[in-house]
């Protein structure tokens, strides 16, 4: 699938139709492009994208070499998107079709346009330990009479008795919430700021402000 890294800058919103919308301000590279991956050399087909500037100081040697044979500087965030195809970029009206290879670099409007339809893959806020009521949305117990004490948000019985003497796995218990992978499907690009190289994404996106994210399509 042909896409980019980008960075979530935050949301805003649009009137489209004389209807207000709620978007995503994405960042979209440019990426530059590190390594070419063919099904002769490597078994599959894949191009490998580095965005946002880094120190070299806080770049391995090894990763320094990568990127010099690439003729660019550190990047901080590297992504392979396999099966991308190169030639179906998109090519500004009255403008050349230029091939694109090791080295070079794609900015937003070379793989996106309006009214794009994309899936934007990210890692999600990390909210630490969270109960039932919060984790997985667990009424709790409303009255707060008859006998009740400080019961509002506890779980209640897990189900375990001398048969079967656990817990079976996949009870919805507290535990560590967020900070996991998350990908939203179908998210229509309402406008793309090529001069800025950013992409207004219809609804909300994983992660927080200046996340890394990938957009797909």
């Amino acid at each position: 699938m042909n896409g980019l890294i980008g960075r979530k800058l935050g949301m805003t919103s649009i009137f489209t139709d004389g209807k207000q919308v709620a978007c995503t301000i994405v960042e979209m590279g440019p990426c530059v492009i590190t390594q070419v991956k063919t099904t002769e050399t490597d078994g599959y087909n894949a191009l490998q994208l580095a965005f946002d500037e880094a120190k070299e100081k806080n770049t391995s040697k090894q990763l320094m070499g990568h990127f010099k044979k690439a003729n660019t500087t550190a990047k901080r965030k590297v992504v392979e998107f396999r099966n991308f195809d190169l030639d179906s970029l998109v090519v500004p009206e009255g403008a050349d079709a230029v091939a694109k290879g090791l080295g070079d670099t794609l900015s937003v409007d070379d793989v996106f346009a309006k009214g794009d339809y994309v899936d934007v893959t990210g890692t999600s806020k990390g909210k630490g330990f969270q109960g039932v009521v919060k984790r997985y949305n667990f009424k709790g117990v409303n009255d707060a009479t008859h006998g009740q004490h400080n019961r509002q948000r506890a779980p209640g019985s897990i189900g375990a008795a001398s048969y079967p003497a656990r817990v079976f796995k996949g009870m919805r218990m507290a535990g560590r919430m967020g900070g996991t992978q998350i990908r939203i499907v179908n998210l229509e690009v309402l406008e793309i700021l090529s001069e800025k190289n950013l992409i207004l994404v219809k609804g909300a996106i994983p992660g927080h402000k200046g996340a890394y994210v990938i957009v797909q399509k």
